[in-house]
Order: structure tokens, then sequence, then C-alpha cells
């Protein structure tokens, strides 16, 4: 649909992204942003509930069962890969400079979660965009237990795949969400472009107050010298 590609880049467009890739294509997105430390910015929770509306108003030809097997396995996949990957790579996943698709601070967000709530962080992290795609990977740097961690993953996996999901194709069935999905669909985009373009607005952001730094440190340490 028009309407909604034209709000952002259609690699944000939770609609296009299925209708293009159908299912697919949305394990992949879960598994990429759960799994690898550069999927902190595709649309998994508005992905999510979109398929459940589009399976609902039969736009995909998917059957809704399938849908809520598979999307939580590809969670749950990911999780572990990226587990795996901070418990062999240790702290030094985390050693390198900021740059588009990795910033420390979304490492120091995780490591908050953690902090507050523990082994939990598997499961609510799920629910939580960019700690979702850190929590994992610094379980597996903490080196959390194993079968702590395993059970805690499909948990959260099943929660999230399986019920943002549902709850996407449950309001399907309301007449209203059927009569007004276009309108639902333009603010699903929204939601999931807003939280990128802030991020990206807070990078020039720092970026401009690290430059404003470095400049009036230069011009601190001139004056020191014509002193």
């Amino acid at each position: 649909m028009p309407t909604t590609l034209a709000l952002g880049p259609s690699w944000l467009d939770p609609e296009q992204l299925i209708t293009t890739g159908s299912l697919l294509g949305v394990l992949l997105i879960v598994f990429a942003e759960s799994g690898l430390l550069v999927g902190f910015f595709l649309p998994g929770d508005s992905l999510l509930f979109t398929l459940g509306l589009l399976i609902a108003g039969g736009t995909v030809d998917v059957p809704l069962w399938l849908a809520l097997v598979l999307v939580p396995v590809a969670a749950i996949v990911g999780d572990q890969v990226g587990y795996a990957i901070g418990r062999k790579a240790g702290p030094a996943v985390f050693r390198r400079p900021d740059s588009r698709f990795f910033k420390q601070e979304h490492v120091d967000k995780a490591y908050s979660f953690f902090d507050r709530y523990g082994g939990r962080t598997i499961v609510l992290a799920r629910f939580v965009p960019i700690v979702r795609t850190f929590a994992p990977v610094v379980a597996g740097v903490g080196r959390m237990r194993y079968r702590t961690f395993v059970a805690y993953n499909v948990l959260g996996g099943v929660l999230w795949g399986a019920g943002v999901t549902a709850l996407g194709y449950w309001l399907g069935q309301i007449a209203f969400v059927r009569e007004h999905i276009e309108a639902i669909l333009i603010g699903i985009v929204l939601v999931s472009v807003v939280p990128v373009a802030v991020e990206l607005l807070r990078a020039r952001s720092r970026s401009r107050d690290e430059r404003y730094d470095e400049e009036h440190e230069r011009a601190r340490v001139h004056e020191e010298d014509i002193a």
C-alpha cells in the first residue's frame, strides 16, 4: 500500500517486508534481531503484530498455527546464537568503536537490565527494542548458567513470538480493525520508524557535541601555548 510506504524506507515497513518476503522473511528478520548484534534497528514487534493482522485478513496465505510455531523457534535460535557469540568472544565482543550499527550505550542498557532483573532479563528484553538484541550476548559474556539461559530463552521466545503474533491475529478479527486496517498499518509504520529516527538524531547530536568539545579543547590548548 503506497500510503504506508511513503512514511519511511521500505525496509522499515512491516507490511512491505511481510508481503515481499512472506513468512520466511519474517523468520530471518526475527533471527537477525535476536541473534546478530546489527539487528537492533529491525521492526520486530510491529512486524509480528502486522503478520498476525495480515493472516487474519487473508492477505498472507500462511496458517496461523505455522506462524505461532516457527516465529518462536526463530527467536529462540537467534538468542542461542547471540549467547554463543558472547560466550565464545567474551568481553572483547563489545570492545570496538561506535558505528552506525553498534553503540556502546546499547550494551550499557542491556547490562542495566541484568543488574535490575537478573536472569529474567532474557524474557523481559524480548519486549524492549534494542535491549533484546544485546541481552543474549551479554548473558553469554557473563557466562550465565546455560540451562538457566535456555529456560528463560524458550519462555521469552514463546511469549513474544507467539504472543505478539496472536495478538495481531485476534485484533484482526474485530470488525473495527478490519475496517480501519490502512490507518492501523500506518500507525505501525510510524511506531517502527520513530525509534530509529530518534536514535539517528541522538547520534547526530552526540557527534556535534563531541566536535564542539574537541574544538573547544584545541582552542584552550592554543591559548595556553600563546600565553
